[in-house]
């Protein structure tokens, strides 16, 4: 079971930053206004809570949760304040490739609980993107998850390389091979991809 005595003190420290990363990749791509935003800050708080009650949570994310919540090295701080100068494009860029990073990170020191983390993260993205009504007006109309943030969603899944983008690279590959195939006796074999 893996835990932050797994890791460098650096690679420790990106784990821990992924945490945030995961949020901020979907927060954004999609400004939700001043009630939208605080709704999508806060979401990533109740995954932190569950994770940290849940017995069927893996060590490393109790370890990461533990730490992060106890965290006053400056290094979340000093992460929240780069992101808070940066435009939204870089944010989502910059989160994409720290969740790159630690994917790999954590498949390289941690290659049992890797999976199991990197799900929780694609969790919290998840969580965030549904924080918040999308283009509504004083409470009507509007989506739960934008057009932007489901990009932003499978842009994060691509990233940690979880079990979705595989799911969805697959069903691409379906897809492609059907329509190379012309089908013309089962046209419905071939449906169309969906997320």
């Amino acid at each position: 079971m893996a835990n932050k005595n797994d890791f460098t003190p650096e690679e420790w420290t990106k784990v821990l930053e992924s945490i945030i990363a995961a949020g901020i990749a979907v927060s954004a791509v999609d400004p939700s206004g001043w009630w939208g935003t605080l709704k999508e800050a806060a979401a990533g708080t109740p995954a932190l809570a569950a994770a940290k009650r849940d017995p069927n949570s893996n060590e490393l994310i109790k370890a990461a949760v533990a730490d992060f919540e106890r965290s006053n090295d400056g290094s979340i701080l000093a992460m929240r304040e780069r992101f808070a100068q940066a435009e939204p494009t870089h944010c989502l860029q910059r989160s994409l490739a720290s969740l790159r990073e630690v994917s790999a990170i954590v498949d390289a020191k941690a290659p049992d609980e890797a999976a199991a983390f990197k799900t929780w993260l694609r969790e919290i993205s998840q969580k965030v993107a549904e924080a918040a009504v999308e283009g509504s007006f004083l409470g009507f109309g509007g989506v739960r998850v934008s057009d932007a943030e489901t990009a932003a969603l499978r842009d994060i899944s691509k990233a940690l390389r979880t079990a979705s983008h595989r799911s969805l690279l697959l069903a691409q590959n379906r897809h492609a091979q059907c329509a190379n195939e012309r089908p013309k006796a089962d046209s419905n074999r071939c449906s169309p991809i969906s997320i």
